[in-house]
């Protein structure tokens, strides 16, 4: 049995029922989707399905400038309002998951005859690329999943790690790139994923997660911080109960890894803005990003009661840290009707806390793969 003792992001101690709740049917034996019980849509770049009041759309292909402000303006111009999305890039490619909802009714669309025009507008900016050759290729489950889970999912059925990686010293200065190594533990039937890297939120989830993606379970790990690096070590075997045998299959495994951790890469400037929620905010804001020369590397929507809060982690169209000068025109032309708030992603970390360290045994054979 595994005990895990828990807290927020400030290391206060969880009371509120519905973040219960939601831990419960996450970490709980129906708390994920298996692989021969959903629906999928092989070979789709988009996805769409509807859950509760809400409709899900799913999206992924080339990145390029602008093109967040293309998809959030065909979702205005159809009428569909922006409750919550996730945009990630990586390697020249884009993932969205966005909930959406009709502008009048509040309510998932269902309307058939919209749902398919919606699809084939955003299918045409996707593959405006004539060259793109490789414009996507996922599945896409009807059943509802963690967001940040999903889009692995997309970017690992997409073979982003094939990249080749364009991952820079902004991103990832030499000191904080990723070390993965790969040993075999003959005598306990084991192999090794040594992982090495800048601690951040959400690391240990990312790695978990794509090793439950590529079918190996995880019999025990040893995770310590010491700021600003984490070191994590795994025991895996497949889920066939082999370990891997090939140095190909290796190599694979450390390609993944890697890609996982750099898809949250969140170096440099962030902007949250917050506004009165109305149809085709998302759509003016990325407009104004894209006018100004700025590239969204990663971005979150969400919708709290009236107020919606956009945040985007942005570099100019070169790759480059943003000049503060492109800011004070950006807080001109947004007014006093959008609330902007400007941070520094720091590069580094002080060392602030002390050294950590957890071990776990048995701890995802159930909750994954069960």
């Amino acid at each position: 049995m595994d005990v895990f003792h828990v807290t927020d992001q400030q290391g206060h101690k969880i009371t509120d029922n519905k973040t219960i709740d939601y831990i419960e049917k996450a970490l709980g034996p129906n708390g994920h989707t298996k692989k021969n019980g959903v629906k999928t849509w092989p070979g789709k770049i988009v996805g769409v399905h509807s859950i509760g009041d809400h409709t899900t759309i799913e999206l992924i292909g080339r990145d390029r400038p602008g093109l967040l402000s293309e998809i959030s303006a065909v979702l205005a111009n159809l009428h569909f309002n922006v409750v919550a999305a996730e945009v990630w890039t990586h390697n020249r490619r884009i993932a969205c998951v966005a909930y959406i909802n009709d502008n009048t009714t509040n309510r998932a669309v269902d309307d058939p005859n919209r749902l398919s025009v919606m699809e084939e507008q955003l299918k045409n900016i996707l593959c405006v690329c004539e060259d793109d050759k490789e414009v996507g290729c996922t599945s896409f489950s009807m059943g509802f999943t963690h967001i940040d889970r999903r889009l692995h999912q997309m970017f690992f059925a997409d073979r982003d790690y094939e990249g080749g990686g364009v991952i820079t010293e902004v991103d990832y200065p030499p000191s904080f790139k990723p070390k993965i190594t790969v040993e075999r533990c003959e005598e306990k039937g084991y192999s090794v994923i040594s992982v090495r890297c800048k601690d951040r939120a959400k690391l240990m989830f990312d790695i978990v997660c794509t090793l439950t993606d590529m079918q190996y379970v995880v019999f025990h790990a040893t995770v310590s911080s010491d700021a600003p690096y984490a070191s994590q070590e795994y025991y895996i075997r497949h889920a066939d109960g082999c370990t891997l045998n090939t140095e190909a299959e290796e190599d694979r495994v450390i390609k993944c890894l890697e890609a996982a951790i750099e898809r949250r890469v969140s170096e440099g400037l962030s902007l949250e803005l917050c506004a009165k929620d109305r149809v085709g905010l998302l759509s003016e804001v990325t407009r104004i990003l894209r006018e100004n020369g700025l590239s969204v590397i990663r971005a979150g929507v969400t919708t709290v009661g009236e107020q919606a809060v956009n945040v985007f982690y942005v570099r100019d169209a070169s790759g480059k840290p943003v000049d503060m000068k492109t800011i004070e025109v950006l807080r001109k032309e947004i007014g006093h009707r959008i609330k902007l708030n400007v941070k520094k992603v720091p590069v580094s970390a002080k060392a602030t806390e002390a050294k950590t360290s957890f071990f776990f045994g048995n701890l995802l054979e159930r909750f994954f793969l069960a």
